[in-house]
This record gives structure tokens, C-alpha cells and sequence, in this order.
């Protein structure tokens, strides 16, 4: 028997793969196959930019970029046992290569959260039941909820969502309190820009976050569990939803005391609510704002209730280290930051996608081991963690190890896991009024020093990228950033002006430019910035004249170019085109 496994999470999907598995279905139909090969649609494979991905096993093989126009050789292939060549993956040496264990994106990574993801039917229980699934929950129900919280414990798992708080400490704290009922909560309000990493385990394996829910409500004794999950993550909603029923069903749910249930709570979309205060309040049917916490959730949460509330990487891990046991789970990472995380590569990267590693893994293995570094003539400069509000880390701190406390230390922080890798093309100083735009619009404006500080942080910055920067801009950004980090009610406004901060001290030369030279070296702002074709360097391919919209490049194929400034608008579109680096950027001439 031969299985056919296809990516359908939302990437692939969106890549056509739906029409791929109809393709499959219809061929496999007409050929007579169907007692010899079985389709099975799975979540996110991962190498999310060459998708639609198909695996064919037992065989181990994976071809990428599928069209429905492929299908019929796939199928011949798969019965054949002959990889079909054109549809493997290329090393940079050339070498075409068939298994995923030999691939330079998958072969690094060490999966535990996303062990199932690629692999199982997510809309199949019998299927996650055979990749051990509910085993852990299964023993938790033999262990007492002092043996299950100091598994947990030993485990040293910290929260995946951002703050890092240990788990285990959390649950024993809920736990400890007597006053009935109490509550659990799974966090899917994955809000930053660039994420896919909580969306991408509820499609794909929704009930190992469904196990480590129910584990958790045995832990602490509660009576009900929660999904938050944002109404734009549609996939998810559906098969998180079908996969609760599916439980219900088969009576995992009533293993964790009489009358546990679980219920689906639609996120609106406000990213303010993945604090954790914030979205209880919006599961009560409130305004999503926060609260101070001088009383923690799991004393008063959910309807003043004790509750515990863990992120979907999370509850993820939990499965793993009830079933495998916490040493396992701990061998993994560094002292402070125990296990894997999964992050979203994304940005200037030449391989972006899902990934999983041991903390303590460099930004160096992430982005050049892994994702295999920015494109060709470019250069690496920044990476951006932890979403919005996290840091830009420069490229001399390539060896910086990735864990809470390394990214903390040096003013970014892990978050959730986004990680935007960004090329020598990007400006830091817009870099840090789009997240302070982004996260001026998303704060609920209930505290003065984080409604008023970001409105006038993005003032500033407005002016500074638009060339109306002043002397003394910089040091009003640092005071306004520290009264907002000691003012702040919540930990966005806490951390929002982490990307003002970190960009002002790695990249403070283009701060400099920027205000007292009116100059914006990566050509983004175009107020600041003038291209022009050094035609020395032009080959007079004709690319960049193709590229530009405003129709303002001249030139003959095989000889130089010119740009004409009074058209320019300054929007780049030449500068990526050109193949030669030709292309090149300068202070833009002061019209009197």
C-alpha cells in the first residue's frame, strides 16, 4: 500500500492543493489504483513556499510546487517506486534529492510540538490514536494531579505565547486554590505579523493541543475548557471544532471529570486580546482590555474563577512529556529554556516556512543553515522576533543563541516565535514605525502611557522617515519608550517601543542620516532617497525598465539605462529587477 500525503494547510491551499487532491482522487479513480494507494490530506508540511507538497510512502519521497497537470505522473511514480526527477527538490549544488531527511530545511530540525503536523489526517481521530495519540492523557488519568503538575515541572517547559512563564508553576498555583469552578483555556489569538505557528498545529493536529488541554484540566480540577481562536483562522476553527465532537464522542472529554466540556470562543481580531487578562474579558462577552496584575488569572480569571490559560505551542508539548517523560523533554534546549520552539521564517529569507528547533539554536543556524540566507546580492541586516512588540537583532549578532532569556537580554524577546529576516534593502527606522503604527492602531487605549506614547512615538517617526526629523528626536524616543516600559498596564505597551529601542541602538547611523542628512540609505523613504543606474555596471538587459511604474527608465537592450528623476517616484521596483546591481541609491537633490 502506497500513501499519498498532501499538504492542505492554508499556504498550500492557497497554492492550489485542493485542486491537486481532486486531481489525485479523479486519477486515481480512472486508473484503478484506488485499492493500492491512499490520499491522505494533512496540515502544514512546512516548506510552506514550495507548496503544494506531496510525500509519497512508504517510499520517501517528496516532490514540491504540485499542480493538478502533475498528478498523472505522480501516480505512475507512486506505483512505479521511480521518483519523478523534475518535481524534487534542487540543492543549491544542483543535486536533486527525494527524501525530506536529506532536505537542508527539514533535516536540522527536531520536531516535537509539530511531530504529528504533515503526516496525520487532522480531521481524523482514528488516525492521531495511531500516532499515539491520547496515550498521554490516558496515563494522566492514572497519575494524581500533584505527579501531573510535577512532570510538568520537571519538564521545565516555559510558556510558548510570549512571556515564558514556567508552566508547571502556573498550574500548581491554580491548583492550590479551592474555590470551584475553575477553568483552562487554550490562547489561538496569534496576532503578530509574519505568524502561522499556533495556526499551523490547530489545522494540522488539533488534538494533541486538545490532549494537553485535557490534561491540564485534570491537573488543576477543572470543570470546563476553552478555545480562543482569531475568526480569520477559518481552517482551524473547523477542524479544532471537529476534532472536540470527535472526542466527545469517543469520551475523552468525560475522562476528565463529570461534565468537562469544551467550548470555541471567535477572537475578533484585536491583537490586544492575546494578553492573557484582555482575552478573558472578550470570552465573558466584555471589551477585550486588560487589568493589572496585582491578581494573577489563576486566582481570579475567567469569571473571577482560578484559570489557567496556555498558548497552543504549549499545550502541544504537553502529550509529549506525559506520555515520554519530563528528562526527555528537558534533554532539549538550554538551562533556562527547556525543549523546541516553532517559529515562522519569514521575510528576506531564501527558504521560509515552519520550523522547529532546540532552544539555544543561533539566529546564524536559523536563517543561513536552515532557511539558506537572503537572496543573491544581498546582504543580511536585521531579524526582527518576538512580533511586533520584540527586537531587531543586527547582523553581528548572527551567533546570538535563541532562547527567552539570550533575546531578552539583548532588548528583543521570543514572543510567540515570528521571525522576519530582513535584506539590506530594508530601513530600519521605517522598520520601527510600521510595528509602532501597527501597534498604535491594536492598543486598547485604556492606560495613558501606552495610548498617548505610541501615538506620539509614530509621530516622531513619521517625521523622522519623511525627512521633518529633528535634533533631539531620538533622546525624546527614549524617554517616551521608558515611561511607557515603567506606566504601562499591559505587556504591549510594556514592550511596544522595543522596536524603536533596538533599532535606535544597532542601527543609530541611520537615525543619524535620516534627521541631520536627509538621507535614507536603503532607498525606502522616498522623500530621502534618489536611484540611479550606474552605467558602468548596467548590462542594458531591460529588466529594471520593465519594472518601474512610473515608465520613467530610458534605454536601449544592450546599453546603459537612465533614470529620469522627475518621474521617480522612488518605490525600488528597478533596484529589485536588476540582476547586475546596477542600481544604486543617494541623497535625493533639494529642489529651491
Amino acid at each position: 500500500m502506497k500513501t499519498l500525503l498532501l499538504c492542505c494547510g492554508t499556504g498550500c491551499i492557497a497554492g492550489g492543493s485542493k485542486d491537486v487532491l481532486e486531481a489525485l482522487e479523479r486519477s486515481i479513480k480512472e486508473t484503478g489504483a484506488d485499492l493500492e494507494i491512499k490520499i491522505k490530506s494533512t496540515g502544514c508540511n512546512g516548506f510552506c513556499e514550495n507548496g503544494p507538497i506531496v510525500k509519497i510512502l512508504p517510499d520517501d519521497v517528496s516532490y514540491y510546487k504540485v499542480a493538478p497537470a502533475d498528478v498523472p505522473e505522480i501516480v505512475s511514480s507512486a506505483k512505479s517506486g521511480q521518483p519523478l526527477e523534475r518535481l524534487l527538490y534542487r540543492r543549491d549544488d544542483g543535486v536533486r534529492i527525494k527524501s525530506q531527511s536529506e532536505h537542508p530545511f527539514y533535516r536540522p530540525q527536531i520536531k516535537v510540538a509539530l511531530r504529528n503536523i504533515g503526516t496525520i489526517d487532522p480531521a481524523d481521530i482514528g488516525d492521531y490514536a495511531a500516532a499515539g495519540g491520547y496515550r498521554a492523557l490516558e496515563r494522566a488519568r492514572q497519575m494524581t494531579p500533584e505527579e501531573i503538575i510535577a512532570q510538568v515541572e520537571r519538564s521545565g517547559l516555559r510558556g510558548r505565547g510570549g512571556a515564558g512563564f514556567p508552566t508547571g508553576r502556573k498550574w500548581r498555583e491554580c491548583a492550590s486554590y479551592a474555590n470551584h469552578p475553575k477553568y483552562v483555556i487554550c490562547n489561538g489569538d496569534e496576532g503578530d505579523p509574519g505568524a502561522f505557528m499556533d495556526r499551523s498545529i490547530l489545522e494540522g493536529d488539533p488534538h494533541s493541543v486538545i490532549e494537553g488541554l485535557c490534561i491540564a484540566a485534570l491537573a488543576v480540577g477543572a470543570s470546563k475548557g476553552f478555545f480562543y481562536i482569531r475568526d480569520e483562522y477559518a481552517l482551524a476553527l473547523h477542524h479544532v471544532r471537529l476534532a472536540i465532537e470527535q472526542a466527545r464522542e469517543a469520551g475523552w472529554l468525560a475522562a476528565c471529570g463529570k461534565g468537562f466540556d469544551i467550548e470555541v470562543v471567535r477572537g475578533g481580531g484585536a491583537f490586544v486580546c492575546g494578553e492573557s487578562t484582555a482575552l478573558m474579558a472578550s470570552v465573558e462577552g466584555r471589551v477585550g482590555e486588560p487589568r493589572a496584575k496585582y491578581i494573577r488569572s489563576v486566582q481570579r480569571g475567567l469569571w473571577d474563577q482560578p484559570t489557567v490559560l496556555n498558548n497552543v505551542e504549549t499545550l502541544a508539548n504537553i502529550p509529549v512529556i506525559i506520555a515520554e517523560g519530563a528528562e526527555k523533554f528537558a534533554a532539549l534546549g538550554t538551562d533556562g529554556s527547556k525543549g523546541t520552539k516553532v517559529f515562522a521564517l519569514v521575510g528576506h529569507v531564501r527558504r521560509t516556512g515552519l520550523v522547529e528547533v532546540p532552544m539555544g539554536t543561533t539566529l546564524r543556524d536559523l536563517i543561513f543553515n536552515i532557511g539558506g540566507g537572503v537572496g543573491r546580492n544581498r546582504t543580511f541586516k536585521a531579524v526582527q522576533t518576538g512580533g511586533p512588540s520584540g527586537g531587531c537583532i543586527p547582523g553581528s549578532m548572527l551567533d546570538l543563541p535563541v532562547d527567552f532569556d539570550s533575546l531578552e537580554s539583548h532588548g528583543a524577546m521570543m514572543g510567540s516565535g515570528g521571525m522576519i529576516v530582513m535584506d539590506d534593502r530594508v530601513c530600519m527606522a521605517e522598520v520601527a514605525r510600521y510595528y509602532v503604527s501597527f501597534l498604535s492602531g491594536e492598543s486598547c487605549g485604556k492606560c495613558t502611557p501606552c495610548r498617548e506614547g505610541l501615538r506620539r512615538l509614530l509621530e516622531i517617526l513619521t517625521d523622522v522617515c519623511e525627512g521633518q526629523g529633528k535634533p533631539g528626536d531620538v533622546e525624546l524616543m527614549r524617554g517616551i519608550a521608558e515611561a511607557m516600559r515603567g506606566g504601562s498596564l499591559c505587556s504591549l505597551g510594556k514592550t511596544a517601543a522595543n522596536p524603536v529601542l533596538t533599532t535606535l541602538d544597532y542601527f543609530p547611523e541611520e537615525y543619524e542620516e535620516h534627521i541631520h542628512e536627509g538621507f535614507c540609505r536603503a532607498g525606502v523613504c522616498p522623500g530621502l532617497s534618489a536611484y540611479v543606474i550606474d552605467p558602468s555596471a548596467c548590462t542594458g538587459c531591460g529588466l529594471c525598465q520593465k519594472a518601474c511604474p512610473a515608465g520613467c527608465i530610458s534605454g536601449e537592450v544592450g546599453k546603459a539605462h537612465a533614470i529620469q528623476a522627475a518621474g521617480c517616484a522612488a518605490c525600488g521596483s528597478c533596484r529589485g529587477a536588476c540582476p547586475s546591481g546596477a542600481v544604486h541609491v543617494q541623497k535625493k537633490a533639494v529642489v529651491s
